[in-house]
C-alpha cells in the first residue's frame, strides 16, 4: 500500500510537472522556482569563494553595460527582475547565467568574444538558459534519474556547498569536473532566444555568427573552450542562427543600439 501510494505521488508530481518551453517544447520542471534560484545563489557563492574578482574598473564596466542591457530584456514570471554581473580574473572562454539572477563572466572570454555585440551573443544565450528553465529541466530530470541524492539535499536546505551533480544540473559542469549538462536541444534553444534577446537590447544579431567562427578558431582543433563543451557543432550553430537571423534584424532594428566602452 505504501508502494503504491508512492508512485501515485511521484506519478502526481511527473504530471504537474510538466511545462512548456518559450520555442514551445515540452519540458519536465519539478522544482519550485524559488528553490532553484536558491540553489543558483548557493553555486555562485561557491564560485566566488573559489575564483577572484577582476578589479579592472574599465573591464567590469564594460561587461556590466552589455550584460545588463541584454539582461534587462528577459521577460517571464520565473525570471529575475535584478542581475547581479560579476567578473571573473581567469583564462576560461565562458560565461554563465544561474537562476536567482546571477551572472558571471571570465575574463578569457573577451580574448575571444571581439566587441559588445559578441559579447551580447554569449550572455544573452546564457540568459536564454534561465529565461527557459533548463536548470529545472536538467535538476528534474537528474532527480527522476535518481542520480539527485545531493540535489534533494540542497533543495531541502541540508549539508553546506553543492555537490558536483547539483552544479552540474545548473549549467556550471565544466568547472567542477563532471561534464556540461545541457543537451544540444537546450543549447540549440538558448541560441535562439539569445539571438532574440541580444536584437532587443540593440546588439548585431549578426555578430553571432562571427562569435561562434572566433570559438571554433579558439579550439585551434585541440581541446574547445569550455562553452563548446557538448554544444552543437559549429557549423550547424551558425545555420542556425543565420536561418534566424531575418527575424532577429526585424527585432534590432527598432532598438536603441547600446555603447559599451571596451577596456
Amino acid at each position: 500500500m505504501k508502494t503504491a501510494l508512492s508512485l501515485v505521488g511521484f506519478l502526481t508530481m511527473f504530471v504537474t510537472g510538466c511545462a512548456t518551453s518559450p520555442l514551445g517544447r515540452s519540458q519536465l520542471t519539478l522544482v519550485d522556482d524559488a528553490q532553484l534560484s536558491k540553489m543558483g545563489v548557493q553555486a555562485f557563492q561557491q564560485i566566488e569563494q573559489e575564483t577572484p574578482r577582476s578589479t579592472d574598473q574599465r573591464t567590469n564596466a564594460y561587461v556590466r553595460c552589455v550584460a545588463e542591457a541584454v539582461a534587462s530584456k528577459a521577460k517571464g514570471a520565473h525570471v529575475p527582475s535584478s542581475w547581479d554581473v560579476v567578473v571573473f580574473d581567469s583564462d576560461q572562454v565562458n560565461a554563465f547565467a544561474l537562476p536567482g539572477g546571477k551572472i558571471g563572466v571570465y575574463t578569457g572570454l573577451l580574448k575571444v568574444a571581439k566587441n559588445q555585440d559578441q559579447l551580447a551573443t554569449v550572455i544573452g544565450h546564457e540568459v536564454g538558459h534561465v529565461i527557459a528553465r533548463h536548470g529545472n529541466e536538467r535538476v528534474s530530470q537528474s532527480m527522476v534519474a535518481d542520480t539527485g541524492m545531493q540535489l534533494a539535499g540542497a533543495l531541502a536546505g541540508q549539508g553546506g556547498a553543492l555537490g558536483k551533480t547539483a552544479m552540474g544540473a545548473l549549467g556550471l559542469g565544466v568547472q567542477y569536473g563532471v561534464l556540461l549538462p545541457y543537451g544540444r536541444t537546450q543549447e540549440t534553444e538558448a541560441d535562439k532566444i539569445g539571438l532574440d534577446l541580444m536584437a532587443e537590447a540593440g546588439f548585431d544579431p549578426r555578430e553571432s555568427v562571427k562569435l561562434w567562427e572566433n570559438m571554433a578558431r579558439a579550439s585551434g582543433g585541440n581541446n574547445p573552450p569550455e562553452l563548446l563543451s557538448t554544444h552543437p557543432a559549429e557549423t550547424t550553430r551558425i545555420n542556425n542562427l543565420k536561418a534566424r537571423m531575418p527575424s532577429a534584424m526585424a527585432i534590432a532594428k527598432g532598438a536603441k543600439r547600446p555603447n559599451c566602452p571596451q577596456p
